[in-house]
């Protein structure tokens, strides 16, 4: 190991010797939420002075379209009171902050509502806290949890947007000899982590038929802890009652090529390289997380494209409204935001939506027939 190695290097580094490879999962799970060197636990990763940037920090038009969704699927469903509002891995808060703005066109919804957080980064709490506060002066305060299952009954609304691709996954390799499971190792020689295979472990279990008739040279990842939250997301919308929207990018139904990746400062970077200072993440399989909650009995509606979900919910009318009193400068920002969220060579394509539902109606954006979110006010939001 090299003189300049970091704390976390070093923290990994300990347990390989001690207890053998790291399964990706692991490695995965230790740099993102390492509780003192995790990438999650250090820094603000978003943004232009980040590493990467997602749909609401891109334009407020997302949050807000969100924000509406979730307003109409409590009406659709009799405006329960109260009822649980949450987020998984809210960011910087920005997307809440655009939904409650949208959503003061119904004030009984923002009364009957509780906030709820899912994060466990002690940097992102703290800018969650500073957007959110003051929005929700005068409202239940909003409450912040470690995990899902922290989350108290009641009817659910809920939004996970790019929080799926951050979950642990394994590898396998199919190779000459059988399945093998991809692991990191160190080499005391280099002083470097590096790949290597290891018996394949239970997960293996997970893999379709079809995974499993994937020829030589495929590697397939799967992720447990997805699918656990994607059946606990759906017990809780058929007991309670409640609708879920999740937003990612990933595939209806794996294709044998390793997804998993690290970006640092909005560039590609090797996954075993300064652990805790890059982005991991890897895309969903939007397949299996359809079962795992179907299972449960909930309705399961997508994945469709984003740019069907945001244009369908009214993004390209919201725009023009935007656009009515902004300056030449805004309006061009305004149009590159419409591109960066639509376009099939940007996030319009590679970024899929699916909902999960308790009743047979489907949610606004995915019945295959419409056009526009029901009777949505887009002229009583606030610019």
């Amino acid at each position: 190991m090299t003189a300049a190695a970091s704390p976390l290097v070093e923290a990994l580094v300990r347990r390989i010797r001690a207890d053998g490879p790291l399964t990706v999962a692991d490695y995965m799970a230790e740099a993102l939420g390492h509780p003192e060197h995790g990438y999650y636990a250090t820094r603000d990763p978003f943004g232009a002075a980040g590493d990467f940037v997602t749909a609401p920090e891109v334009s407020q038009m997302f949050g807000e379209l969100v924000g509406l969704w979730a307003l109409f699927n409590w009406m659709a469903t009799g405006g329960p009171v109260p009822f649980n509002f949450a987020e998984l891995g809210p960011g910087r808060g920005t997307l809440l902050a655009d939904a409650l703005r949208a959503a003061r066109i119904r004030p009984a919804f923002l009364d009957a509502m509780r906030l709820h957080l899912v994060e466990t980064s002690p940097t992102l709490r703290d800018r969650q806290q500073e957007l959110l506060l003051p929005l929700t002066a005068g409202l239940e305060p909003p409450e912040w949890h470690d995990a899902l299952s922290d989350l108290p009954d009641g009817p659910l609304f809920l939004i996970a947007n790019e929080f799926f691709d951050a979950l642990p996954v394994h590898q396998y390799e199919r190779t000459p000899a059988g399945w093998r499971e991809r692991a990191v190792g160190f080499d005391a020689t280099t002083g470097r982590l590096h790949w290597q295979h290891v018996p394949a472990g239970a997960t293996l279990g997970l893999l379709d038929p079809g995974q499993r008739a994937l020829p030589v040279g495929s590697i397939v990842e799967v992720a447990p802890a997805a699918l656990i939250h994607a059946a606990e997301i759906g017990q809780r919308i058929v007991q309670h009652g409640g609708a879920t929207l999740i937003v990612d990018y990933g595939a209806s139904v794996p294709t044998g090529v390793p997804t998993f990746q690290a970006v640092r400062r909005h560039l590609r970077h090797d996954p075993l390289d300064t652990p805790g200072e890059a982005d991991l993440t890897a895309h969903i399989d939007f397949g299996a997380i359809a079962r795992a909650a179907g299972e449960t009995g909930a309705r399961v509606w997508g994945p469709i494209p984003q740019r069907v979900l945001l244009e369908r919910l009214g993004i390209r009318e919201r725009a023009v409204q935007l656009g009515e009193n902004a300056t030449a400068e805004q309006k061009a920002d305004i149009e590159a935001a419409l591109v960066r969220l639509l376009d099939a060579t940007q996030m319009g394509n590679l970024f899929k939506a699916m909902a999960i539902t308790a009743g047979d109606a489907p949610p606004p954006g995915f019945a295959a027939d419409e056009h526009d979110m029901p009777s949505r006010p887009k002229r009583d939001i606030e610019p």
